[in-house]
């Protein structure tokens, strides 16, 4: 066991991790150059696309160190803010991390925030100063940054550049000298964390785990705490690039296991692993609870897709924890389900795998954030959706949750920062001056107020040098209504959205306009209205499509084209009474990319 080291590598996205995780399988011949591609763990092709790591990959490596053999467990995370739940699981399964940090480009929110995680489950921290070989890289006042953050000599820094190779050597031996090797006892009772799952179609459920205490051997009956649920271990083994299988893994291991589950909802991930003979008492305290800050309605496209769609979900969760669902209805829609998210990007996320993974076609719904609804008897009602809005006059008043951000950017952006934030309804906190020219911004911010674009526009306004981290602080009593669209007075519950009050007139002014781009002319007239309640704030028609039914009428009186003309207008006022408007998939997205 002392030879075994888990360690996971954190760092803010784009800064290198999946590029030096590549080098570090390289070095240590875990791939050969035939297997090799670039960001080999990325093994996604949403991964691959957009080039960032949406999953945490574990993999083993085994490397030699003067003269000893050691096995290196790596776990490469995600770097954007919408994952940290992946991080915080794979630091629970680590003894040790590499904290990145981009020569050209310094210490990032994500960076400080992920470092924060690792300490507080007293990781051994091994700063690595990546990039390098850029010719924009600034490797003195990177080092600076390093050291005011964590403390450390700068002698501890490892410089290193993930493209060209430089400083691998360094820093497999930083991992055997610094990081400790777990702690554990093989001969105690099995206690090991699922830290996560995914998939496979021909073998059912794979579990991947770290065993903390005792020893897994193939064939063992072993049991899921949580769920209570008991298994045949079929096959146990360890993740090299394949699955490899092995006889036993003990305390200090990480592996998978295989024991024929079908049912997805049986696996939790930071469920604990024991033996059912010989059971441990202790609970594995894993990772912190999720927690969804952006929800959503997502709709199969043809109702009877429903089940499906259901089924798609469940296997979607094993891979992904942090996505937490329910059913429910919706009068445009029929049924579908409400989904909680970890953000916009995780939201995006989702839709393309759900459409590519599963062949899924969705709806999503107007994304919006979890009120409190004080009613007038004092009890709290959840609100996640309009639809569950109570009737104004049930309310006294309507708290919406709010976070603490921390932005931090160069210098020269303050003043843009600070007036997006402004415009978002934040209230500025603290400014404190990293170096002489980053600084970090903390601001009180509603949380509806950054869903739709704030990311995008505060990324847009600092040339992407502000970075974003954000934290639940609470709920506080706000002004929200409900803005309801209509087409020809029916209301579209899909498109309803709660907003502040301030805000509704320009939304929903926004919002009718829009509607009348995207809606398709019928034959007979649209009226698109915003509403408050019985109040119409906003509206525009949509007009309609006029056939010429004078074409057949040359000559004559005029009452003759008068009659026809009336005789037409009756047709049209019928029609509007039973025809229905069919509002295309692009209407609902609208709503998301209302620019000001």
């Amino acid at each position: 066991m002392k030879n075994i080291r888990n360690f996971c590598i954190i760092a803010h996205i784009d800064h290198g991790k999946s590029t030096l995780a590549d080098r570090l399988l390289e070095f240590t011949q875990t791939v050969s150059k035939r297997e090799m591609q670039e960001q080999l763990l990325d093994n996604m092709d949403l991964e691959r696309e957009r080039g960032i790591t949406i999953k945490s990959h574990a993999i083993q490596m085994n490397y030699q160190f003067e003269g000893e053999d050691y096995v290196y467990n790596l776990i490469d995370t995600p770097g954007h803010v919408d994952f940290s739940y992946e991080v915080s699981r794979s630091i629970a399964a680590c003894e040790g991390a590499l904290l990145i940090v981009d020569a050209s480009q310094g210490i990032e929110a994500q960076t400080i925030s992920n470092l924060y995680l690792a300490l507080e489950h007293d990781l051994e921290i091994i700063p690595v100063l990546n990039k390098i070989d850029l010719p924009g890289a600034m490797p003195e006042e990177v080092s600076d940054q390093i050291v005011d953050l964590l403390g450390c000599d700068r002698e501890d820094i490892i410089h290193a550049s993930g493209k060209e190779g430089i400083g691998v050597p360094d820093i497999l031996a930083a991992i055997a000298n610094r990081i400790p090797s777990p702690v554990g006892d093989p001969n105690e009772p099995l206690q090991a964390m699922i830290f996560d799952s995914q998939f496979n179609s021909f073998r059912g459920v794979e579990v991947i785990f770290r065993v903390f205490n005792g020893t897994i051997r193939k064939g063992d009956k072993v049991k899921f705490v949580n769920t209570g649920k008991t298994y045949d271990a079929d096959e146990i083994g360890v993740l090299k690039l394949e699955q490899e299988p092995q006889k036993a893994l003990s305390a200090g291991n990480v592996g998978y296991l295989i024991s024929g589950i079908k049912v997805a909802k049986e696996v939790k991930v930071g469920d604990t692993i024991t033996h059912v003979d010989r059971p441990t008492n202790n609970m594995v305290k894993g990772f912190e609870d999720v927690k969804p800050m952006v929800f959503a309605g997502i709709y199969p496209v043809e109702t009877s897709e429903y089940e499906e769609l259901r089924a798609s979900m469940e296997k979607l969760q094993l891979n992904d924890a942090s996505l937490v669902w329910e059913p429910e209805t919706s009068a445009a829609l029929g049924f579908g389900f409400r989904c909680g998210f970890l953000g916009m990007l995780h939201m995006e996320i989702i839709q393309e795998r759900l459409e590519r993974e599963f062949d899924m076609t969705v709806i999503t719904t107007v994304p919006s954030v979890r009120f409190h609804a004080i009613k007038s008897d004092g009890e709290i009602m959840e609100v996640s959706a309009p639809s569950e809005m109570p009737e104004p006059n049930k309310i006294s008043h309507i708290e919406e949750p709010f976070i603490r951000a921390q932005i931090i950017t160069k210098a020269e952006f303050i003043g843009p920062v600070i007036s997006l934030c402004i415009d978002k309804r934040g209230i500025i906190q603290n400014q404190v001056y990293l170096t002489s020219d980053r600084v970090e911004l903390s601001f009180e911010l509603p949380l509806s107020e950054i869903v739709f674009d704030f990311f995008d526009k505060l990324k847009t306004i600092s040339r992407g040098y502000a970075s974003l981290d954000y934290e639940l602080i609470g709920y506080k009593p706000s002004t929200m209504v409900k803005l309801d669209i209509q087409l020809n007075g029916e209301k579209v519950d899909a498109l309803s959205a709660i907003v502040h009050r301030d805000k509704a007139y320009e939304w929903g002014k926004r919002l009718c306009e829009k509607l009348r781009e995207l809606l398709p002319r019928q034959m007979f007239e649209i009226a698109i209205q915003a509403s408050i309640g019985t109040k119409i704030i906003a509206r525009e028609t949509v007009r309609a499509m006029r056939k010429n039914v004078l074409a057949k009428c040359y000559g004559g009186d005029i009452t003759r084209k008068r009659k026809l003309l009336e005789k037409q207008k009756k047709g049209k006022k019928r029609m509007r009474q039973v025809g229905s408007v069919e509002i295309p998939q692009e209407a609902f997205m609208a709503v998301l990319k209302l620019d000001t």
